[in-house]
């Protein structure tokens, strides 16, 4: 765990961690391949806790991530066409009065900053949600990214560096990276 997170403990009756185990079953949708990990994620308007979209690594067509696929299947519920080039126009600004004035996303493993592919990191696709002002303003996590592909992550130090919160929400990392895992060699 990062020393520029707070952590969540391990209530395992906490919504934190009722989000938490979905990601993990959106995690199972995902192919179990040596490259790429299995990551499930949620998008979740707060204060209500409202599942706004879903995603998992794979999910979409191209070599997607569960964070990237649940911000595009968002955008596209929002009419947003080409959400790879144009995901800010998802996320105007809550009209006044609304009630949920929030968006947090949560996901099994940290979101990646640096991809091998050359594609937009989930830290970065984050980080343009809130282009207009509005987007995305907290991250739950479950895994810190294993050091497997791209060596020490830095997706934590990306988001916290432009003023997202992180919450790592303890308890089920075993789960997680049993789940996160399948598909490459044990060593």
């Amino acid at each position: 765990m990062a020393s520029d997170t707070s952590s969540i403990a391990s209530d395992s009756s906490s919504i934190h961690h009722e989000y938490m185990r979905e990601c993990i079953k959106l995690s199972l949708n995902a192919p179990a391949k040596p490259t790429n990990f299995r990551v499930g994620a949620l998008l979740v308007a707060e204060p209500s806790h409202t599942i706004l979209a879903t995603g998992y690594t794979l999910e979409l067509p191209g070599n997607t991530h569960a964070e990237q696929s649940a911000l595009a299947k968002y955008a596209q519920q929002k009419g947003v066409d080409d959400p790879e080039h144009r995901l800010a126009d998802a996320f105007p600004p809550p009209p006044p009065g609304s009630t949920d004035t929030k968006l947090a996303i949560y996901t099994s493993m940290e979101p990646c900053a640096l991809r091998l592919s050359g594609n937009k990191t989930c830290a970065q696709r984050i980080l343009d949600t809130r282009a207009q002002g509005w987007g995305v303003t907290k991250v739950y996590y479950g895994l810190k990214e294993p050091e497997t592909f791209v060596g020490e992550s830095a997706g934590v130090k990306m988001l916290t560096d432009a003023g997202i919160e992180l919450e790592y929400v303890a308890g089920l990392e075993e789960e997680i990276l049993t789940v996160t895992l399948a598909g490459h060699a044990h060593k």
